[in-house]
């Protein structure tokens, strides 16, 4: 295995240990963690630091595993529709910051875009998961869930993330 290899084997295990560890510093408060969503920003960074196979594996992975070892969250329907919104955030910031020019912008379009998607596939994942019953989870559900109760962490990704990412850039420890 290339040194190469080495590393982002290293940094995808650390991501995952960080995504298990993150929402225990609002796991007091559940309301603050479901708005901040700590678990997201590990699985993000994966994507743009290990390349999108390593995000989808965090992503899909995370919820679960952390479901499974502590409760949280609930296996059913939130982890499971979790782990398809993080394995797509993984997917496409990895996809979209190594297909797009290397440009600070572009570190925000490939966030921004990836946050959508996910949040497209969370949302089609509780349609699916309620069985198909707009009565139980319909559009005011899904914009509550996906976009206004999730303001403060979509704000808190947009500050943080790129700069994270520009600072990895900076140390090298990801190629621009």
């Amino acid at each position: 295995m290339k040194n190469n290899n080495v590393r982002t084997v290293v940094f995808a295990a650390a991501f995952l240990a960080l995504a298990l560890v993150l929402p225990f510093l609002t796991g007091q408060i559940p309301q603050i963690g479901s708005m901040l969503s700590p678990m997201h920003i590990p699985v993000l960074l994966c994507g743009f630091v290990c390349g999108w196979p390593w995000g989808l594996a965090v992503g899909a992975v995370a919820p679960l595993l952390r479901s499974v070892i502590f409760g949280m969250p609930p296996m059913y329907p939130t982890a499971l529709c979790m782990a398809f919104e993080l394995a797509t955030y993984g997917v496409v910031a990895g996809l979209m910051y190594r297909a797009l020019p290397k440009k600070k912008s572009n570190i925000y379009v490939s966030l921004i875009v990836a946050m959508i998607a996910g949040r497209l596939v969370w949302g089609a994942a509780r349609f699916l998961c309620t069985g198909l019953d707009p009565s139980k989870f319909g559009f005011a559900a899904f914009w509550a869930g996906a976009f206004t109760g999730a303001i403060p962490g979509i704000i808190l990704h947009i500050l943080l993330i790129p700069l994270l990412v520009m600072a990895l850039e900076r140390a090298k420890l990801i190629s621009k």
